[in-house]
């Protein structure tokens, strides 16, 4: 029988520190991810990641919409997981609920304005036809 890894745990500090060009770390997910290597190949440019160095990544990540090639990529980065006593200092995403608002229309902009807009086209193209008499 194998043996199973056991996680390694990072503290948030620890993530933090690692913002720079010789070390880059970045969350996703309270997974940790060693970028470091991939900054000149990310297709969206170092800048990208750069940006997100040292601090939670989930957010970003989701909102881009990695294919599953991406995220089967990034899983050969993982090189541990924040640790469970510093997960609520990480800014979580927070689901706003969508509000569908139904705007109060008057009748006369559903009816009055498509109207006098036919009326005033009626009444230049009958001025057209007859001058063309």
């Amino acid at each position: 029988m194998g043996e199973e890894e056991e996680t390694k745990f990072f503290r948030l500090e620890e993530i933090e520190a690692q913002n720079s060009f010789k070390s880059t770390w970045i969350i996703i997910d309270h997974k940790v991810y060693d970028v470091t290597r991939f900054l000149e190949e990310h297709p969206g440019g170092e800048e990208v990641l750069r940006e997100q160095a040292g601090g939670n990544a989930t957010e970003s990540f989701e909102d881009v919409g990695h294919s599953s090639d991406a995220r089967e990529m990034a899983l050969g980065m993982v090189i541990g997981e924040l640790h469970p006593d510093d997960r609520d200092k990480i800014a979580e995403p927070v689901e706003t609920p969508v509000t569908i608002v139904k705007e109060e229309t008057s009748w006369w902009t559903n009816w009055l304005i498509p109207s006098l807009m036919a009326a005033i086209v009626t009444l230049m193209y009958r001025i057209y036809t007859a001058e063309s008499e």
